[in-house]
């Protein structure tokens, strides 16, 4: 089903970024929760789905 971008909910999106998460997509899994986050009025929601899907360019560690 095609859906208009614009009437995607924050639920809509935080389902993507778990599904992306699951599929080790983690930077499209951070994008879809930041958008998530945009979109949730409470602030203390909004951190929570911060924290649960960081940026994967801030947390990655680099190995020889």
């Amino acid at each position: 089903m095609t859906r208009d971008p614009a009437d995607l909910t924050a639920a809509d999106h935080l389902d993507a970024a778990r599904e992306m998460a699951a599929a080790n997509r983690p930077f499209l899994a951070h994008l879809l929760a930041e958008e998530a986050a945009r979109l949730t009025a409470d602030p203390a929601t909004a951190a929570g789905i911060r924290a649960a899907f960081p940026d994967p360019n801030l947390t990655r560690t680099e190995t020889n």
